[in-house]
């Protein structure tokens, strides 16, 4: 009998409601992070191949042990269209992860993208396909094959953690990921976010209001100023 009680591969798990994806897809991924409590974003060594690239999709999360890719295969196999395979390779970059081949695999598949705490290659070929891909950085070497991980586990890359299922929304500013409990209003609370900074961009083209209105209150709490005194 194995000395693991639970399985290493999780084949079901409940993802984000594909309404609220097309609906988070329109906000960047700053306007996300702010209304979701300014957390829940990937480090800056997590950055899209092109900048132009652009992911929204539940997570499909993956734990490989440094330099192999067995558990990505793994992870493809189970992959549905729509997701994006969330990687947790150990921030790695002694060699690649993934290349031309399996990223043409996961295009042909239908899944949304791929997020890696890991390096790629063929990078060149990647960004001809247009497929959305973000990494740590890029490396000739190839992968092992050999190494067992964890499919559908919670993982933690660049200074988050993802669940299952939870909504990835990726740009060229990086990656934010929302617990599928919260993306409902996360969603719903983006959507006033960006009509106040579309009337406060307005303000600042007109030349109607240069100064941010909650400027002087800040300061005066801050102590940076006196009260009743103009900043």
């Amino acid at each position: 009998m194995s000395q693991f009680s639970l399985p290493e591969v999780i084949r079901d798990f409940d993802r984000v409601d594909p309404a609220l994806v097309k609906a988070a897809a329109q906000y960047q991924a700053s306007i996300l992070a702010d209304v979701a409590g300014r957390r829940g974003t990937l480090c800056s060594r997590v950055a899209p191949l092109s900048p132009s690239m652009r992911i929204a999709g539940p997570a499909l999360t993956v734990e490989v042990r440094p330099g192999d890719n067995l558990m990505i295969h793994a992870a493809m196999s189970l992959a549905k269209p729509g997701d994006v395979l969330v990687i947790d390779g150990k921030g790695d970059e002694t060699c690649a992860l993934m290349g031309e081949i399996m990223v043409s695999q996961c295009m042909a598949l239908g899944l949304a993208g791929v997020v890696v705490y890991g390096s790629v290659r063929d990078t060149e070929a990647i960004r001809e396909l247009g497929f959305p891909v973000f990494a740590v950085g890029a490396n000739p070497n190839g992968p092992t094959k050999v190494v067992p991980g964890r499919v559908n586990w919670p993982v933690s890359l660049g200074g988050a953690v993802v669940n299952p299922g939870d909504l990835v929304v990726a740009d060229a500013d990086g990656v934010v990921v929302v617990e599928t409990s919260k993306a409902g209003l996360v969603v719903e609370l983006a959507a006033k976010k960006v009509a106040d900074e579309t009337a406060r961009l307005e303000g600042i083209r007109s030349g109607a209001q240069l100064r941010p209105t909650w400027l002087d209150e800040a300061l005066r709490k801050a102590g940076v100023v006196m009260e009743g005194a103009a900043s």
